[in-house]
């Protein structure tokens, strides 16, 4: 036991005196270089995944991926407007108060508003041919939230906005 407690105290003086050299070794360059970790070529993989995950979801027919194009053409047309709109906010100036801050959310949610519209107009012929198993798939993939009555509600999470999250 004795020869525990040595080592135990041991241990801990060579800790205490190594920790300050550590620390100085610890310290980053400093500029370090910028690596972009998710590019746009990453970006458009992923929703091209996603195209492809949902019309498996939903598993359509033949029949039914006559009246897919729309769906897809409007998907795609909110990902890159919601990318540009991300690359618009970041070299726009800081906002000067918290009112300009306010005005730029709601600008951008009447945006991401209509261009929902458009997905949902897209939507309503191929929707209107889907069983109701179908159906029930898309909006979890899509990214809205169940309510404890099992209609899916709004929410900040749809995955067609991402680039701008």
């Amino acid at each position: 036991m004795k020869t525990t407690f040595l080592t135990a105290i041991a241990l801990g003086a060579f800790l205490a005196s190594a920790h300050p050299v550590l620390a100085e070794d610890a310290t980053p360059p400093a500029n370090p270089p910028a690596v972009e970790i998710y590019t746009e070529a990453d970006a458009q993989a992923v929703l091209d995944a996603r195209i492809i995950a949902l019309k498996t979801v939903i598993g359509l027919s033949v029949d039914q991926e006559k009246l897919w194009a729309p769906v897809e053409t409007a998907i795609r047309q909110i990902a890159a407007s919601s990318a540009a709109r991300r690359a618009k906010r970041a070299d726009a100036p800081e906002p000067a108060s918290f009112v300009d801050i306010l005005e730029r959310t709601a600008d951008a949610e009447a945006t991401r508003a209509a261009e929902l519209k458009t997905v949902a107009e897209a939507l309503k012929p191929l929707v209107a041919t889907l069983t109701p198993e179908q159906q029930r798939r898309i909006p979890a993939f899509l990214g809205l939230r169940e309510a404890n009555n099992g209609i899916p509600q709004p929410t900040a999470e749809l995955w067609l906005f991402e680039e701008e999250q």
